[in-house]
Parts: C-alpha cells; structure tokens; sequence
C-alpha cells in the first residue's frame, strides 16, 4: 500500500512539472507547438526516415512521456534577476510555438526530398488542428508515381579522358531500368571522379560533370546525358584538355617551433603512399593522411601539392607537427569491493617516439589498499595490490619477411605488453606474471577492427596461503573449483576478435583457445603426468581450454533526445584435456553494473545455485556459460545529465555437473526458468569524452529463492533485500 502511494505521489508530480503554467507563457494568438506527425499516402515511402526534414519540432519529453524540461522552464518567475528563476529557465527548455512560416519550408524540404528520392510530382499536405492552446501538425506526404531511367549516354568531352573511362574495370552505377534519384546521379558523378583523380588528374573535380535529363510528356521515363566538360581554370579562361600530373619530388618538413623532425626517415617514407615518379593519386593521398594519424607522436599533418610551371609534374610537402614526447600522469580512484572500502592510485608514464619511429612505451604502476572487515582467525586484516605493467607499442605490423610495400599498405598495429601483479591478501598472497605479443587492425570503410593474439603468457603463481584458509577450505572441503584456483598454473592461449559498429549496430566476436600446443608438445614427448593426472610445464599443471564470446546491440533513436538500446550477450568456454575446471580469470559471472544490474558483481548464479558462506561464494559463483539480455531507453534530461530506463536479463551455468554448485548447470529444457530479470533506473554525467554512470537495479525475478516472494520480487520489493547500486564510467552497452 506504502509502494502504490509513493507511485501515486510520483505521478502527481509528474503532472504538475508538465502542465503547470505552461499556458500562461504563450502570447495570444500563438499556438504551443505539441506534435507533429509525418504520414505517407505510400507504402514505398518510410514517413519516419523523411521526419528529420521538418524544422519545427515540439518540446523533447523525458522517456517520450513527460515534458519535464517544460515544466521546469514554466515554474520560473518573470524576474531573471532572480538566481532561482534563471536557473530553472536554463535548465528548462523554452516553449516551441508554432511557426506557420517554418510549416511551409518545411513541406518545400519535404517535397524536394522526395523529388530527389525519384517522385518527381510529389506534393506535401499540411493539416493543423488546434485544442486550447495547442497545436497539432501533421505533414501528409504525397509521392505519385517514381520516374525511371530510360536511356543513359555518355558526352565526353576530353578524348583522351574517353579513352580512359572505355577501360575502366568499375562498373557504372546508372543503368537502364533504375530508379531516376538524385543520389543515383550523384553516386555515378563520384565514381567518374574517384577514378580519375586515382589516375593522375589532380585538378579534376565533380562539377566538371554535369546531367541532362529529357523525359516524354504523360511519361514516367527519363533519358539521362552525362557531360564531363572540358577543363577551365576560370569563367574567362579558354577550353583545354584535362592534365595528368605526376609526383617529382616529395619533402618532409617540420610543423615544431625549432624546426626538428624526430622520426627516422624510414618511418616517414612507409607512412607515404605516394611515391616519386608515379601518377597523383588521390586514395593514396588519403592514405598517407590516415597513415600519420596513427602516429602517436604526430600530432598535426598537411600535405601541399605545388605545381612546376609548364609542365605536369607536382612537387609534395608534408608538414608535420609533433607531440611532446614524454607525459606523466596521476590517477586516483576509490574502491568498494563488497563494503569493504578501499583505495587505489596510478602513476603512468608515457613516452611516443621510443625509436624515433613513433613507439609508444606505456609504462603504469599502480597500488591499492583496502580495509577487510569481517574476516576471524587472520593476522593481516587489510589487503594490499601492487601492479607493474608495460607495454610497447609500433605503428605497424612488426614481423620478419616483410616487404617494404607490405608495411606500407598495412594499417596494422603491433603490441608488446608485459605485467606483474603481487596481492597480498589475509587469506592467500597471489603473483601473476603475463606477457602478450597482439596485432590489431581495421577497415573503417567497412566499420571493421580486428585483434590478434599471437601469444599470450599467464603464469600464476600462489607462494602462501593461510594455514586458517587451507585449513577451512581447501584441505577439509571437497571443492574442486576451490583448490584449482589456488594452485599455481601455466596458461599459455592465442585469440582472435572482430568486432563492426556503424554507429547503429555493434557486433563483437571473440574465440580464444589455451593448452594446445603444450598438450601436443607433451603427447611427443611423452611427458609424465602429476598425481591429479595432469601434464606440466616445468613442474607446473597448465590451463586447456576453449572460449567463445558473442555480443550484438542495437541502437534504436527516436529522436534527438530518446534513444532504445537493445543487447544481447551470450559466451560459453569448456575445459577438456589438461583441465577439468576453467581457470577463475576466464569463467563468467553476473550481476554488475554491465549485466543484470539487480545483483551485485558475482552475486547471481549458476542456474538456481545459492551461495551460503560470503567469503568464498566469489568462487562458486562462476560458471561456463553466461546469456544476457537487455533492453535500455535512454532520454536526455537538462545539462548534461541523462536519464536511462533498463530491463536486464540473464545467468550464467556450469556445462559440467560440478557437486559444490548445485543446481548451475545448463539443462537446455530448463534454462529459461533460471533466468535472472531486474529492472532500474540509471543517471548520466555525459561529458562528451567520457560518461560517468548510476545505476540503481531492484530485482524482479530470482532464480535462487526460498520463498515465492523473493522469487517474484517484483511483486514483494524489500529494498534491503532486493536493491544494487552500481557506479561505472561508460555505458553498459
């Protein structure tokens, strides 16, 4: 009774925001602007994806509900020399009122978008209607019937340019039959245009290529002439021949204030696509931009061409502006690790230009505390973490046998990271030891980045544990998952991921497999196994595993405050071989601020598993296999804080019975009836370059239950039982 008449109260204030003295701030004779509609009298035309082209749009509303932004801007007095007043106004939005005016641009925009789209008699209707004070718009969209193309003749005017377009491999992009749009036009105008400025016409631009366009009266057919005009330097100069030009001479010049270039000469020419002596090449020119952007230490480049007088050569300048070499930077952070709180800084130095071929060497160390409470029978009670890691970084894709035109076309890059990690803990000290040797690279024409690792080495190593811990846990308790994670162990594993995102749709692929090479090495050597019937490496059990991660997410945008996100997440990993139980560091776990967001980080799972010591539930609480799904809406508020709606599903589950977690592992009859739901409300601080996030989660149905209200808690809240909070930078998805 208590919950409904908070959500009551919550509603009536929601009214008020929205609707109190909104009217009183609109003039006579003026109308609030409160919809627009956009409809099509045609199924082939998607009134949506034409909206953008209306200029007039309402108040934003939050959640597309509510206009809070309204209201908070109606609330203010007339006195703006009231700080009070000033305030609401700028965190506010001004009411919208209709313009009859921006009506009728926006049907001529409507009109012209739909003509260049190929309905050439395209009309717009604009219906209002008018309650109160309000006013309703709506487009209706009109497009008859689509011209086609009938015939497509070339009139080029430069014989030689002729001759060169006869044997050009690409294909045209206007034939016969095709839908007559501006954008057709325009795709065929850059085809012609690309072509040839790759072939030497460094003066050539799309406006020497014009279109003629003849269409039969009571005729939906059009016949399209295409004119490449001959080359004029001005409205006054005489016709001539377009000219090819070649590249003669290319300098490499200092942008720095004492004039220094610190790159090895060798550097700069693999990051230049042009070469002495061949054709202007505009691709190539993009190329070589993108290819000293990637260059840590290169900050600023431009690139010149000069023409030689009376004749077809250019001479190329690159000019280039650097970083400073050397940065030293500090970051502190807080920590909070199941209420134990705790602290935590980062000094890193950072040097871009190692070998004077733009290296970058990242070196980070990083210390943290954190006060343990709770913990009986333990000498040390606090807990004490030391990393030390490095990492080398080159432009390019470092390899032996490579040809100096590999290395120029390549836009890989090739990293060295080597790290040490010491934690000293009441119950166990822990060492880790990794290096890495990784490659990644990308298409950006086609949204694409890829990461390779070739090697990656982890060697864990365990040189005390508490004889408390080894008592309570390890020695008197058969668990499996427990003592194989602390044991000292050897993972030697090779990757690889993919991952495209065009803004709207993200796809991220990951596989990774550990243990085989080793297995194979110790089957040919006919090495010996150890008392748990494992093979070693220098005395040391290593990891054999198999990983696959897979996550999609969807971007669905209302409009320029509201925006849906949809993510689904799934990832299974099996342990075969050398290994029974997955290495602790590569088995899945659930709830945090990038899962279901009701629990806490390892709080949730396998399957119905229910944890019942807290000290070592963080390992039980692991599995094989983990499924997520969620469903955000995400909305602007004022300022830059947003505001997010979210529903989150999922778990994770064992693919092996293991008997320390009952009920976790996947039964594929049964999976769906172990499936976590919360739901929440989150807060944004969008600051452009990053996004500091709040994310408030209460649970809705829990698989791991004694009773039927907390399994339906959606239906019996208890918020100390079923309440998350979660801070993270980023969004979740």
């Amino acid at each position: 009774m208590r919950c409904r008449f908070h959500q009551l109260l919550l509603l009536v204030l929601v009214s008020l925001l929205t609707s109190c003295g909104a009217s009183r701030l609109i003039p006579d004779n003026h109308y609030l602007l409160s919809g627009v509609t956009v409809k099509s009298k045609s199924k082939d035309i998607d009134a949506a994806t034409l909206a953008t082209y209306v200029r007039q749009k309402p108040n934003s509303k939050w959640f597309s509900l509510f206009k809070i932004p309204l209201g908070t801007y109606s609330m203010a007095g007339q006195d703006t020399t009231k700080w009070l007043n000033r305030t609401l106004r700028n965190m506010g939005e001004k009411p919208v009122l209709f313009d009859s005016v921006q009506a009728r641009l926006s049907c001529m925009d409507l009109r012209s978008a739909m003509q260049n789209m190929g309905y050439m008699h395209a009309q717009v209707d604009l219906k209002t209607s008018m309650k109160r004070k309000k006013m309703y718009v709506t487009y209706i969209l009109k497009p008859g019937t689509p011209f086609y193309i009938h015939s497509l003749k070339y009139d080029i005017q430069d014989t030689l340019i002729a001759e060169i377009l006869k044997s050009a491999p690409q294909k045209a992009q206007l034939k016969s039959g095709d839908r007559f749009t501006v954008d057709k036009l325009d795709q065929e105008r850059r085809r012609i245009t690309q072509y040839l400025m790759d072939r030497g016409y460094y003066r050539f631009h799309r406006d020497f290529i014009v279109y003629s366009a003849d269409s039969a009266r009571n005729s939906n057919d059009v016949n399209i002439t295409l004119h490449l005009l001959p080359y004029r330097e001005n409205s006054k100069s005489p016709e001539t021949q377009h000219k090819s030009y070649t590249i003669r001479n290319i300098f490499y010049l200092s942008g720095n204030e004492d004039g220094k270039l610190p790159l090895r000469k060798s550097v700069l020419e693999n990051s230049t696509a042009m070469r002495v002596g061949e054709l202007y090449n505009y691709s190539k020119l993009q190329r070589t931009y993108n290819n000293f952007a990637k260059l840590q230490t290169v900050r600023y480049t431009n690139i010149n061409f000069k023409e030689i007088p009376d004749s077809s050569l250019l001479d190329c300048d690159i000019k280039l502006s650097t970083n400073k070499p050397n940065t030293i930077s500090f970051q502190p952070e807080g920590t909070n690790t199941a209420g134990d709180l705790g602290a935590a800084a980062s000094l890193i130095y950072s040097d871009r230009n190692l070998f004077h071929g733009s290296e970058l060497l990242t070196i980070q160390l990083r210390a943290a505390f954190e006060a343990i409470t709770g913990l009986e029978g333990y000498q040390n009670q606090n807990y004490v973490e030391y990393n030390l890691e490095t990492k080398l970084q080159f432009p390019r894709f470092v390899a032996p046998f490579l040809s100096n035109s590999f290395k120029r076309n390549s836009n890989a890059t090739s990293e060295l990271a080597v790290s040490y990690n010491l934690q000293n803990r009441p119950e166990f000290h822990r060492r880790v030891f990794t290096t890495a040797w990784r490659y990644r690279w990308n298409e950006p024409h086609h949204h694409l980045s890829y990461r390779l690792d070739v090697l990656d080495l982890n060697y864990v190593h365990m040189p005390w544990i508490s004889k408390t811990f080894k008592f309570n846990y390890l020695d008197s308790i058969s668990n499996s998952i427990l003592r194989y994670n602390y044991e000292d162990l050897f993972i030697m594993k090779i990757g690889m991921g993919v991952t495209y995102n065009d803004g709207i749709n993200a796809i991220r692929a990951n596989v990774e497999t550990a243990g085989n090479l080793l297995n194979s090495f110790s089957h040919i050597a006919g090495t010996k196994k150890n008392q748990q019937g494992q093979y070693t490496l220098f005395n040391i059990a290593y990891a054999q595993y198999a990983k696959f991660d897979f996550d999609f997410t969807h971007l669905i945008q209302f409009d320029l405050h509201n925006q849906l996100a949809l993510h689904f997440g799934l990832g299974f990993a099996w342990p075969y071989g050398n290994s029974s139980v997955l290495p602790f560091e590569k088995r899945y776990f659930s709830g945090g601020a990038n899962s279901v967001r009701g629990w806490s980080v390892r709080e949730l799972g396998p399957g119905k598993y229910r944890g019942t010591d807290g000290r070592i539930d963080f390992i039980n609480q692991t599995g094989d296999m983990k499924l997520d799904i969620n469903v955000e809406y995400r909305t602007s508020l004022f300022w830059k804080l947003n505001g997010a709606l979210f529903v989150d599903a999922g778990n994770i589950w064992t693919l092996r019975n293991y008997a320390e977690q009952p009920g976790g592992q996947f039964q594929l009859d049964s999976f769906y009836q172990q499936l976590a739901v919360a739901y929440g409300l989150g807060l944004r601080l969008n600051f452009d370059y990053f996004i500091l996030r709040f994310d408030m989660g209460m649970k809705a149905i829990n698989p791991a239950y004694t009773t039927q209200e907390e399994h339906y808690a959606i239906f019996h809240p208890k918020w100390s039982r079923d309440f998350a909070f979660h801070f993270a930078v980023g969004f979740p998805f």
